[in-house]
């Protein structure tokens, strides 16, 4: 059975003895962010008694300034912790599961639409459905006026960061266009009880949501040319909205909500590269395998978790940006301020005694570590369907993702490598990757040490090393301009005749199969370990 909300999840972390419950009073500003970046380094190095690699997730229940509230960290901070979230024994099953989808085949005749039933009816189940607000617990508390979402204990994570952040949100938007909802997981600075920035990267598809709305707002634009001169200044900004004023957009705005602390399937779904067109609700359904329940917002035109902790609708203003930042990211350094959408609330739905659900960003290894790799091994079979010479993908920590991948293929001809490094910077948001490593498949993405002495043996430096331009992260602060700038690739793969190398390649070294075969037979009786 799908964990239904945030506590049927914490009972089961309960169960599995990978929660601690933290007793002691604890300061939202700092103090609950050093706790949970102690306890998930000193985890993949043994620090945490009884732990794995990643540290325990962590309960505050004596919060100061808060009394009765408690904090959710570190839920998603290890691998075990990532597989009973999606319910599964591997993350493999997951993969497994996307690739029995896409192999779906057209039924050719009247048996292969029966033998087709069982799946459809599969599918059919993964959709999410809407209740009633009566039946739906984040409207236990519904209010309209008087909230302030500093009523919850909101964390400030690093000494620099420009004030408090909510920094696990589901946020909630509409294409103008399609009509589709997206859930995406966009931090959320807050100014005040009533506003917050919202951190939409021009990349991300609430960003082109908001694009959209202000390209339909410039249609009605009497002046048609200065509509269009708003519509490509909106496009040149970081924010992704213009800097220019649109004293006719005063009224225009585009709906919002975000739900925080919702179950670990539907968290996980708000941050997977899912292609615009897949709504993360379904995504979700298909991780949990169960609907997710919905119920209508109280203010605003959309569908949000029913079960959700905290509920915060609002709206942005197409007109307004506002300086968001600093904020210590996740690629280990302060992401600096810069203008973003204003986030202006007009009503906070809630459950009694709401769990405030959040995590922290840094250096690495850290919560969104695991919650990365487990993308990671979950898309592959979504990257193979592009690339289907591509035989696994390793995405290191400590790149922080978007900066280093390695990937082994199946070469099959002069040139492929190159092939598959251009073919992955065409890929949804694997076009931000800065760096690509190819190598051969029998060598072991995941061994980095392996990887490290077939691409420093393999390469010749100003024959390998290709460089390209391209948009590149927002975060990524040393790129030559905000969101543009240069990416490496790698070819470390067996040179051959086709590609110029006309000298012998040299076999790696390996013992004969015979040999080791008989010492493995007698090594228990050598005492040697």
């Amino acid at each position: 059975m799908a964990y239904e909300d945030l506590r049927d999840w914490i009972k089961a972390l309960d169960r599995a003895g990978e929660l601690k419950h933290i007793r002691e009073e604890v300061d939202p500003l700092l103090e609950i962010a050093e706790i949970t970046d102690r306890a998930s380094k000193a985890g993949r190095k043994g620090g945490v008694k009884g732990f794995a690699a990643g540290g325990p997730a962590l309960l505050f229940e004596n919060i100061k300034g808060y009394p009765g509230s408690r904090v959710l960290m570190n839920q998603f901070g290890s691998e075990r912790r990532m597989r009973l979230a999606l319910e599964v024994d591997s993350l493999d099953e997951v993969a497994a599961r996307i690739r029995a989808f896409m192999d779906i085949k057209s039924p050719e005749g009247f048996l292969d639409r029966l033998k087709m039933l069982p799946m459809l009816a599969e599918v059919g189940k993964f959709f999410p459905k809407t209740i009633q607000a009566k039946d739906a617990p984040c409207k236990e508390v519904i209010r309209r006026e008087g909230f302030s979402v500093l009523d919850f204990p909101v964390l400030q994570c690093w000494p620099m960061d420009g004030g408090r952040f909510i920094t696990l949100p589901c946020v909630i938007t509409r294409d103008p266009k399609s009509g589709k909802r997206n859930v995406g997981m966009y931090r959320m600075q807050v100014y005040d009880g009533q506003t917050t920035g919202m951190h939409w990267q021009r990349q991300k598809n609430a960003a082109e949501h908001l694009r959209e709305r202000l390209r339909q707002a410039a249609e009605k634009d009497a002046a048609g040319g200065a509509a269009a001169a708003r519509v490509q200044a909106m496009a040149e900004t970081a924010g992704g909205t213009t800097h220019m004023a649109m004293a006719n957009l005063k009224d225009d705005r585009l709906e919002v909500a975000v739900a925080i602390g919702t179950d670990p399937a539907t968290t996980f779904a708000a941050i997977v590269p899912a292609p615009p067109e897949i709504e993360e609700y379904v995504i979700a359904g298909f991780l949990r395998q169960e609907p997710v329940e919905l119920v209508k917002a109280e203010t605003v035109d959309l569908e949000v978790p029913a079960h959700a902790e905290i509920v915060l609708e609002g709206y942005v203003k197409l007109d307004e940006l506002r300086s968001e930042g600093p904020f210590g990211d996740h690629t280990g350094y302060y992401t600096m301020e810069e203008e973003y959408p204003v986030f202006h609330i007009t009503c906070i739905t809630h459950r009694k005694d709401p769990v405030y659900a959040a995590t922290i960003v840094g250096k690495p290894p850290m919560e969104d570590a695991w919650m990365g790799k487990a993308v990671e091994r979950i898309f592959l079979p979504l990257m193979r369907l592009t690339l289907p010479e591509i035989v696994d993908v390793n995405l290191p920590v400590e790149g922080v993702f978007h900066n280093l991948m390695i990937v082994s293929i199946r070469k099959s001809y002069a040139g492929h490598a190159r092939k598959v490094m251009n073919g992955i910077w065409a890929l949804g948001q694997a076009m931000f990757t800065k760096c690509i490593v190819v190598v051969d498949e029998d060598c072991n993405v995941q061994d980095i040490g392996e990887v490290v002495l077939r691409a420093t043996n393999n390469i010749d430096p100003e024959r390998d090393i290709q460089f390209t331009l391209g948009p590149v992260d927002s975060l990524d602060h040393a790129s030559r301009l905000p969101n543009y700038g240069s990416k490496m690739g790698i070819d470390a793969t067996r040179k051959w005749a086709a590609e110029g190398f006309t000298r012998p390649w040299p076999p790696m070294i390996e013992m004969d199969k015979g040999t080791r075969d008989r010492v493995e037979a007698m090594w228990k009786k050598l005492g040697i370990e």
